[in-house]
């Protein structure tokens, strides 16, 4: 039998370790909501209209969807697009795309709550939209544009050249060639991004509280203001009244987080089969 040296046997102990450290803080994490919370779940929490009685979470789970779709509606092509000009337009060498993507990985590690204050002195008092559903989507936009584009570059950089090169063999032009033969071949790397996105919308709150506000009804339009679900759950638990609702809210939204992700996988596997 061959001999392990002490050095491989400790880094394989501490990667199964770590491996398993991860794994059970899920499993514990994820029961202890969903064991807390699921028991809580009833159909007054899915009525209409808020009360001081019965803290219904539908009206900011509606909110919720129409800020997240407002958000990526401005982001996603944004993004890609972005994306496409630096890895397929740009020269390599140019200060500025330097700077572009300098400033990209800078602002994904920036806290939320500074998009926040900057989202409440930009879109809220300077451009006196107060405190809104789009005051609040385009500070999303913001936030999540960076983690798009580098995650879109980075998927289009990926795709082989030889892909580009036939397609320039066999008479496409350049645009052609990008959304033709680049951008379908780069989907995966682009829709996990998308999803990532999805994911850190759902879970925000300090921007929001800055730009969106903290309505308990459903925004009547997209300069209304209205609470998230995250923001709800964050209400509802500050205030100490309702903690049976609290976890109620914590296991539908992680329930909700667990759809996205299981529907991004088979669509992104139907696209994969189909080839499209």
């Amino acid at each position: 039998m061959k001999k392990i040296k002490p050095t491989t046997l400790f880094i394989r102990v501490l990667m199964y370790s770590s491996a398993v450290f991860t794994i059970c803080t899920i499993v514990f994490i994820s029961a202890y909501i969903l064991f807390m919370g699921a028991g809580n779940i009833k159909p007054s929490l899915f009525e209409l209209n808020y009360t001081s009685d019965n803290v219904s979470l539908l009206p900011s789970l509606i909110n919720t969807a129409v800020i997240m779709s407002a958000a990526l509606f401005i982001a996603v092509p944004t993004g890609i697009f972005s994306a496409v000009y630096l890895s397929e337009y740009a020269s390599k060498s140019n200060k500025f795309v330097k700077f572009i993507r300098l400033a990209a990985e800078t602002l994904t590690g920036i806290p939320s709550i500074v998009f926040g204050l900057f989202g409440m002195l930009f879109f809220v008092i300077y451009l006196k939209m107060g405190y809104s559903i789009l005051a609040g989507a385009f500070t999303l936009a913001i936030m999540i544009l960076p983690l798009i584009m580098r995650t879109a570059e980075e998927a289009l950089m990926a795709v082989s050249d030889t892909y580009r090169e036939g397609s320039f063999g066999l008479g496409a032009g350049k645009l052609r060639t990008v959304f033709k033969i680049i951008l379908p071949s780069a989907f995966h790397g682009i829709f996990a991004g998308v999803i990532l996105s999805i994911g850190r919308i759902l879970g925000e709150t300090a921007a929001l509280i800055f730009t969106a506000g903290t309505a308990v009804n459903i925004a009547e339009n997209l300069g209304s203001s209205g609470r998230t679900l995250a923001v709800h759950l964050y209400c509802i638990s500050s205030e100490g009244f309702h903690a049976d609702e609290a976890f109620a809210t914590a296991a539908v939204l992680f329930l909700i987080v667990i759809i996205i992700n299981s529907l991004s996988y088979y669509v992104a596997g139907k696209v994969g089969q189909s080839g499209d």
